[in-house]
């Protein structure tokens, strides 16, 4: 067994000294086998670094899924409210409603479309945000559906304003204007301090009268002009 194992040996040694020109294309082997390791190493570390800083935006663009901003939020709300209050000036106002009475007038559809989408928002309509606060528990789903529909409301509202003082009242025969005419300027007598508290009664009563059956008056411009004239005759009592 020795003896076969020497053999082996000193074959393995003589075939290596009358070979010695092979060591370098094996050389030359290893050492490529030995390069594309090391760009492999190199191509493996770059990609985590991509990987890692793939995972990182997307954590960053999770967080703004899952976060709404205050100051969107204020900006949103702050739109809703101007919308209310050119709606509220002539919800109050039924000397300007009289002018523009298609704003009330629930046949229009542009009218109706207004109407819906002002109804719509406020169903939407979240908490405002205190004074200082920097966060919102608001979903950015709900946000999303409230700033799309008071972008609703603003485009339907200067639809339904554009329509309304473009026509005026020229849905109305000449006998239905002159009644609308007539109610414009009672109304303006009830809503002058300076007439007494029986002669801006008598007005909205006679108003209210012409506009029966030609104008839906709103509640709260009903309400508001009412309170004004009871606080009058309240007044003229006292006196």
């Amino acid at each position: 067994r020795r003896s076969r194992y020497s053999e082996n040996v000193t074959g393995i040694l003589e075939f290596a000294g009358n070979n010695w020109w092979l060591i370098f294309p094996i050389g030359g082997v290893v050492g490529g086998w030995a390069g594309s390791i090391a760009k492999y190493n190199e191509k493996r570390r770059k990609d985590k670094i991509e990987l890692a800083r793939i995972k990182a935006a997307a954590q960053a663009e999770q967080l703004k899924l899952t976060t709404t901003s205050v100051e969107q939020l204020r900006k949103t709300l702050k739109q809703h409210d101007a919308l209310n209050e050119k709606w509220f000036a002539y919800e109050l106002d039924l000397a300007t409603l009289i002018e523009y009475p298609l704003m009330t007038d629930m046949r229009e559809p542009l009218t109706l479309a207004f109407h819906r989408a002002r109804v719509q928002a406020d169903d939407l309509r979240p908490e405002t945000p205190r004074p200082g606060d920097t966060e919102t528990t608001l979903a950015p789903a709900d946000f999303g559906d409230y700033r799309e529909a008071v972008g609703e409301y603003a485009a339907a509202f200067d639809a339904a304003e554009r329509e309304a003082r473009r026509r005026k009242q020229a849905g109305f025969s000449p006998v239905e204007r002159e009644a609308l005419d007539r109610a414009r300027k009672l109304i303006n007598i009830a809503s002058d301090s300076g007439a007494t508290a029986a002669e801006r009664q008598a007005a909205y009563k006679k108003a209210r009268a012409e506009l029966d059956g030609l104008l839906d008056v709103p509640p709260l411009a009903a309400e508001h002009l009412e309170r004004q004239i009871a606080g009058a005759l309240e007044r003229g009592r006292g006196d």
